[in-house]
């Protein structure tokens, strides 16, 4: 179905009111609902699932060192309205269809309210998973001030949870960052950028198979990733948004299944990049084009102060998909994310872009501990289906990676392939150190690496805190970080979310001392250091 871009306005995500707020905690109740939802002004009202009935969901706003507690309420169906592979681990005959279980991704929290795929619940905590503990998770907000997201985690349908709408923001703040004068208030936008395909009658697709499946293929079966026609941004199809000629700052996420986006403004603007992940940058990065990968988020401010009122702005979209090797976007479709429309001003603009954002402590490699080598791997399944790996491990075999609460670590992304993974790992933020070109044929024969030229600093705009980095094809990122405060089990994974779901998602456990597992045998301490 066509649809006839920039005649919605873009919604505002509402901010969530707490349930109760004491002296020592703030509590939220959030119930996950399936609802009817209008996407475009052509299309009839659409299913989905989403957090208080929403999509996206409300955005949480805290205080950095707020102590929130949130009960996340699953009240969905029994049946899942997408097509449920029950090949894969997770999702299995006997399991229940719908299981959700919530990740605030990017938080620094205990395991037990990180959202692990295996604690799923079901409708009413009816049923729960091997690793469920508690019904209300818990949120220190004890990291800088930042954009978190939260989504749904349940291992084996992570990627038609997250499609069907169970998606939301969570922002920290504190009053270091608002002493900065950036953009605020109703000039403080956010930006969830999701793609959707619709069926004729208006119902959101997502497909049951790959084209022309083998015989030997399931069905349904999961695809090696999804990217929808039609580019969504905060629940609307190709929305536009009235902004005055003054700076904005916009926070962006990429909430997509796979797709990622090469954004410009075709007024020729640039974007002002302030944050990433983690927070802010130590100073702002102007730049002509972002790529933002599935799970990224920009901090970005525009300014619209030399663009004439009446002038129309249309932020595009020139990425390949499969990032970077697949086909072009449609200039007049998937080319296209939203427009901006230049109003009469209503005041003054007394906001800056300062030059001085935050001071973030560099990592010196000398002071890691250990060093570990994560390869993303392909091969394929029982049906002869595309698997991709980490470290050619399934997600239950044995946990490899054990970091020591404290200790700074370098982890090697090893990408031999041809497409760019987004490798977000959980309960810490990292920076990433550099990309060395290697030989990948090499690699793939024989296991060795050789470095094929000099490493690459990371761009200006990743020097700050990341729990998300694009591992290049044909580079070995590495990345350096300190787990805690807490220990316990996590998993670091693959953020394009049909890999995730097809065991591109690996477990590790934060351990507050080195110690041998009953599982080797060991003959002294030193050898047990060593493999853990």
């Amino acid at each position: 179905m066509a649809l006839t871009p920039f005649v919605d306005a873009l919604p505002l995500p509402p901010v969530l009111k707490p349930k109760a707020r004491r002296k020592n905690y703030t509590y939220y109740e959030v119930k996950m609902e399936e609802f009817f939802h209008k996407f475009h002004r052509d299309l009839p009202d659409t299913k989905v699932w989403g957090y208080e009935a929403m999509l996206p969901g409300p955005t949480i706003e805290v205080e950095q060192g707020e102590c929130v507690y949130v009960k996340w309420i699953n009240d969905l169906p029994n049946e899942h309205f997408l097509p449920v592979d029950k090949t894969l681990h997770g999702a299995h005959e006997g399991m229940p269809e719908v299981r959700t279980v919530v990740h605030l991704h990017g938080a620094e929290v205990e395991p037990d309210s990180d959202g692990y795929p295996e604690a799923w619940y079901t409708n009413n905590f009816e049923k729960v998973g091997p690793f469920f503990v508690r019904k209300v998770y818990k949120y220190p907000n004890q990291q800088n001030p930042t954009t978190l997201w939260y989504h749904d985690h349940a291992i084996g349908i992570t990627r038609l949870n997250v499609y069907a709408g169970l998606a939301g923001m969570y922002i920290i703040r504190n009053e270091e960052e608002r002493a900065l004068n950036l953009p605020s208030g109703r000039y403080e936008i956010p930006l969830v950028i999701q793609d959707k395909t619709f069926n004729e009658d208006g119902s959101l697709f997502y497909p049951s198979n790959v084209d022309n499946p083998p015989p030997e293929f399931p069905n349904p079966s999961i695809t090696p990733g999804f990217a929808g026609d039609t580019i969504v941004v905060n629940g609307k199809a190709w929305p536009y948004l009235e902004v005055e000629p003054r700076k904005y700052r916009f926070r962006i996420l990429n909430g997509s299944n796979e797709r990622f986006y090469r954004m410009s403004l075709d007024s020729g603007q640039n974007f002002i990049q302030i944050g990433s992940d983690g927070g802010l940058l130590e100073h702002p990065v102007t730049l002509s084009e972002i790529v933002i990968a599935p799970a990224e988020r920009m901090d970005v401010v525009i300014d619209f102060s030399n663009q004439p009122v009446g002038s129309s702005i249309i932020m595009k979209n020139t990425a390949n998909t499969p990032f970077d090797f697949g086909a072009p976007p449609d200039p007049e479709t998937t080319g296209q994310i939203m427009q901006f429309r230049v109003i009469e001003p209503t005041g003054e603009d007394t906001s800056i872009v300062p030059e001085n954002l935050s001071v973030i402590k560099r990592y010196k490699e000398c002071e890691a501990k250990r060093i570990r080598d994560l390869s993303l791997d392909v091969t394929v399944d029982r049906y002869t289906r595309l698997l991709f790996l980490l470290n050619n491990h399934e997600f239950m075999d044995f946990i490899n990676e054990k970091p020591v609460v404290g200790e700074p670590e370098i982890w090697r992304i090893i990408n031999p392939g041809l497409g760019v993974h987004p490798i977000h790992i959980h309960q810490i933020q990292f920076q990433i150190l550099d990309r060395i070109p290697f030989d990948t044929a090499a690699y793939i024969q024989t296991g060795k690496i050789t470095y094929t030229g000099d490493p690459v600093p990371p761009a200006e705009n990743e020097m700050g805190w990341k729990d998300v980095v694009q591992a290049a094809p044909g580079f070995i990122t590495r990345l350096m970080m300190r787990f805690g405060p807490y220990t316990g089990r996590y998993v670091y994974h693959c953020h394009i979310l049909e890999h995730e779901d097809h065991d591109m998602m690996r477990p590790f456990e934060v351990i507050s001392k080195k110690y041998c597992p009953v599982e080797i045998d060991c003959q002294n301490y030193e050898k047990c250091s060593e493999d853990n």
